[in-house]
Formats: C-alpha cells, structure tokens, sequence
C-alpha cells in the first residue's frame, strides 16, 4: 500500500502485486538493511534516502539499451496495451495509474478501488511483460 502522502492524489493506493514483482521484492529485502535503509525497498546511495528519479531513468536507459525511453513512456505503454489487448474496462486501467477520477460527482459515489479486477489485468500485464502472452 502507497500511504496517502506519497500519492499525487492525497489518497491511499493499494498495490496488487504480481508473482514476479513480490519475488523481486524479496531478493532486495536480502540486498537492504532496515537499520540502514530505514525501511526502503531501493535505497539510494545516501543513508535514508529512497533511489533518486535520476537512478531509476539511468537504470532504464541501460536496460533498455537506449536513452529513448522514459518513466512515463512505461506507464503509457501499459494504459496502451490495457486498451488495446485488454477487456478490462477504461476505469480499471485509469484506477491501477493511481489516477485521480476527473468528474466530481463519480468521484463522490465510486467508493471502492478494483482491486480484484486490478490484480486480474496486473497478472495478465505480468504475463505480457514475461513474453508467455
């Protein structure tokens, strides 16, 4: 869970995590000190402070082989392939980006956060990402 002060929107959001992802999770607990780190999963080369935006980009450029590649651009390809390889509904997808519902009265009566449906469709993204989709 993403506590409410580290979210763009000020609410909490609930993550589904995938096999994949809490595997990794549990490789960097082996990596991380919690008296060193103070509890972060990617500590950054200063003691108590998170990886730097800087770091992740880096990380991705080498990754990727490229440097034409962005935080942002990740996001956009999986809003692409929810919407066009997906039957998961446009609110799912919106909803697993964290991002804010922009008319006022439907933010007022929609409560909950599809978690389950966001599961399903991060279990299917997983499998998309994993080249076995």
């Amino acid at each position: 869970m993403v506590p409410a002060e580290r979210m763009k929107a000020k609410r909490e959001h609930r993550v589904p995590l995938t096999v994949s992802a809490v595997s990794v999770l549990r490789r960097m607990e082996v990596l991380t000190s919690p008296a060193s780190a103070e509890g972060l999963i990617f500590p950054g080369g200063k003691i108590g402070s998170p990886l730097s935006d800087v770091a992740v980009s880096k990380a991705l450029h080498r990754a990727a082989g490229t440097k034409d590649v962005t935080i942002h651009g990740l996001r956009s390809s999986f809003r692409d392939w929810a919407a066009e390889e997906t039957d998961f509904s446009r609110e799912v997808a919106e909803m697993a980006l964290a991002h804010a519902i922009g008319d006022k009265v439907e933010a007022a009566y929609r409560r909950g956060d599809l978690f389950s449906k966001r599961q399903e469709m991060m279990a299917q993204w997983e499998t998309f990402c994993l080249g076995h989709g």
